[in-house]
C-alpha cells in the first residue's frame, strides 16, 4: 500500500474515532454505529470547494495537515480502488453523488475533480420541486440495497447543493454459526437490569487478543481481506472505561497484538441496527465551526458565499448466522450564506392591485379590493 493511501486510512480513522468519542459524550446509553470512510469521503468531496481558513479549519478536522489536495484525491482514488477489490466475495459498494440546483453553475474545476477522482454521479435538479426528494432518495435506496431508503426529507428552499456518499457491506463468515446453537441467554444492560436475547455460539480457531482491559477477537469474513473486530471491556473496566483507551494510536497497537493458535469458545448476540445523527454540532466541536457560519469559505465550488447547511449520517447494521450486512449514507448541504429574511404578509384587509406588463412598463389593469367576493 502506498505512503498515500496509509496518510489517508491513518486520517480517515483517527477522524472516525474522534467522532465516536463525541457522539458517545451526548448518546452514551444508545447504540451506536457510524462509517468512517462514509462521513470522511463526503466531506472530502466538499473539502474541494473549501478555500482560506475554512479549508485549514476542514484540514484539521479531517487530519488532513501536511497532505496536499491533490494527493488527498489522488489517496482517495486508489482507495476505492483498493476497496474495490474485495468483491466478489465481500460485496463493497461505495458510491458518491452531487445533486446541484439547476440553473446555478459551479465551477467546473469543483465538478470534474469529484467525478474524475471520486466517480461522483453529477446532477442537476429543481430544489423546489418535492419530487427531487424522491430521486435522491431513490439513489440511496438503490447503492444501499434498500437497507436505507432515505436520508432527505426535505430540500432547503435555498439550497444549492447536496454531495452524498453510500457505502455498503455484505460478507459471510467464514466459518458461518450454525442456528441450532443459537440460543436465549441473559444479556446485561449497563443499568444493571437483564433481558434475554438470541446468542450464536461457535468453537473455532480465531485469532485473539486479550489484556487488563478488555477481551478482543477478529472474526474473519470469507475472503480474510476483511473481519469484524470485538472488543469486550472487562467487567470491572466497562463501556465507559474502555471508551478512555479507545484511540487511533491504541488502535493501531492492538491490531499487531492479535495471535492465532486459540480456540476460542466465542457466544456473539445477533443484533440489527438503524441509527441516525446529525453531525453538524459534533464536526464544529472538532474545530470546523466556520463552515457552517457566514464566515465560510466554498469560493472554490461559486463565486457566491456558501456554507454547509446540514451534515446527515445514516446507517444500518445486521448480524446473523451467516454473517454482516451494513449500510451507510452521509449527505452534505450547502447553501448561501444569506439566506433571504423571512417576512410575514398576511393580505386580510383592503388592498391595492395592478396588473403590468413588464417588458414596456404597460399598466394593463390597476385596483382596490375593499371587499373581497368569491
Amino acid at each position: 500500500m502506498s505512503n498515500k493511501i496509509n496518510n489517508l486510512v491513518y486520517a480517515n480513522n483517527k477522524f472516525g474515532f474522534q467522532l465516536f468519542s463525541e457522539i458517545h459524550k451526548s448518546q452514551s446509553d444508545e447504540n451506536v454505529f457510524i462509517s468512517p470512510i462514509s462521513i470522511a469521503i463526503a466531506l472530502s468531496m466538499t473539502y474541494n470547494g473549501a478555500a482560506g481558513k475554512t479549508q485549514e479549519a476542514m484540514a484539521k478536522t479531517l487530519n488532513f495537515q501536511g497532505m496536499s489536495l491533490e494527493e488527498i484525491n489522488q489517496a482517495n482514488q486508489d482507495l476505492g480502488i483498493l476497496l474495490n477489490s474485495l468483491n466478489p466475495e465481500i460485496k463493497l459498494n461505495i458510491a458518491n453523488s452531487i445533486w446541484a440546483r439547476k440553473g446555478m453553475s459551479f465551477y467546473p474545476i469543483f465538478i470534474q475533480v469529484n467525478q474524475y477522482f471520486y466517480q461522483s454521479q453529477v446532477r442537476e435538479i429543481d430544489f423546489n420541486d418535492p419530487e427531487s426528494v424522491k430521486i435522491i432518495n431513490n439513489w440511496v435506496k438503490d447503492k444501499t440495497e434498500g437497507k436505507i431508503d432515505e436520508i432527505i426529507e426535505e430540500l432547503e428552499p435555498g439550497g444549492v447543493m447536496v454531495l452524498l456518499n453510500a457505502t455498503y457491506f455484505q460478507g459471510n463468515w467464514a466459518k458461518q454459526f450454525s442456528g441450532n446453537s443459537t440460543r436465549e441467554v441473559l444479556f446485561y444492560l449497563a443499568d444493571g437490569t437483564s433481558k434475554l436475547h438470541p446468542i450464536m455460539f461457535q468453537s473455532q480457531r480465531y485469532l485473539y487478543y486479550e489484556n487488563e482491559d478488555f477481551q478482543a477477537v477478529s472474526l474473519p469474513y470469507k475472503k480474510p481481506l476483511a473481519s469484524m473486530y470485538i472488543f469486550l471491556p472487562r467487567e470491572q473496566v466497562g463501556l465507559e472505561g474502555f471508551y478512555q483507551v479507545l484511540n487511533e494510536e491504541n488502535w493501531e497497537d492492538w491490531m499487531k497484538q492479535f495471535r492465532g493458535g486459540y480456540k476460542v469458545n466465542l457466544g456473539l448476540p445477533k443484533f440489527k441496527n438503524e441509527y441516525k445523527v446529525t453531525l453538524n454540532d459534533i464536526l464544529k466541536s472538532l474545530g470546523m465551526e466556520i463552515a457552517f457560519n457566514k464566515g465560510a469559505d466554498f469560493s472554490k465550488m461559486n463565486p457566491e458565499q456558501l456554507c454547509i447547511s446540514e451534515v446527515k449520517h445514516k446507517t444500518f447494521v445486521e448480524v446473523n448466522e451467516t454473517g454482516t450486512e451494513a449500510a451507510a449514507v452521509t449527505s452534505v448541504g450547502i447553501m448561501p450564506v444569506s439566506l433571504p429574511i423571512p417576512v410575514n404578509m398576511l393580505i386580510n384587509r383592503p388592498f391595492f392591485f395592478a396588473i403590468r406588463e413588464n417588458n414596456s412598463g404597460t399598466i394593463l389593469f390597476m385596483g382596490a379590493i375593499t371587499n373581497p367576493k368569491n
